[in-house]
């Protein structure tokens, strides 16, 4: 078993943003931790991207922007990328982005195969910034657990479909 860094993370660190970026320079997941108008997003969502994509491979994965600083990292052909403030550990934010792509790997099989559900498996991992659930089992289970109620909601509503017609004939 390895240690991972954030086990023993800042408990004031603060992730302002996520985003997942394809190669082409579209948004494939974006989850807002501060306040930011819809204009002021899609001037950021510009702005980073561009400068993400344009950086050399050999490059260092974090970048100064704008008073902050943005951790990435490349998995097939994304880019994760996080916004934490100046002073935060760049480390530790690497350690939660590999953290998260090897949950996306183990639910979908590839991390190219995003869905809504990446929100959600984000959503167990990171609550309001801050890293929530560091263990892989724990967030399976939650992950399973909601799979499950979603599939019981499938049923019920197909169940209550098939009533309905039934009784409009």
């Amino acid at each position: 078993m390895c240690y991972c860094l954030f086990m023993d993370i800042d408990l004031y660190l603060q992730i302002h943003f996520v985003l997942l970026v394809s190669r082409q320079g579209k948004v494939r997941l974006a989850k807002w931790y501060s306040a930011y108008s819809q204009k002021e997003r899609a001037k950021l969502i510009r702005e980073l991207s561009g400068v993400i994509l344009t950086r050399a491979p050999k490059l260092c994965n974090f970048v100064e922007w704008m008073g902050l600083k943005v951790v990435y990292k490349r998995y097939a052909g994304l880019y994760f990328c996080m916004c934490i403030d100046q002073d935060d550990n760049e480390l530790e934010i690497l350690d939660i982005i590999h953290h998260y792509v090897e949950i996306l790997d183990r639910y979908f099989g590839s991390v190219s195969l995003l869905s809504l559900q990446a929100y959600y498996i984000l959503d167990e991992i990171l609550i309001a910034g801050e890293l929530q659930e560091s263990s892989k089992r724990v967030v399976g289970r939650l992950i399973d657990a909601q799979d499950s109620l979603v599939e019981i909601a499938k049923e019920q509503a197909s169940l209550v479909s098939s009533i309905i017609a039934q009784a409009t004939k």
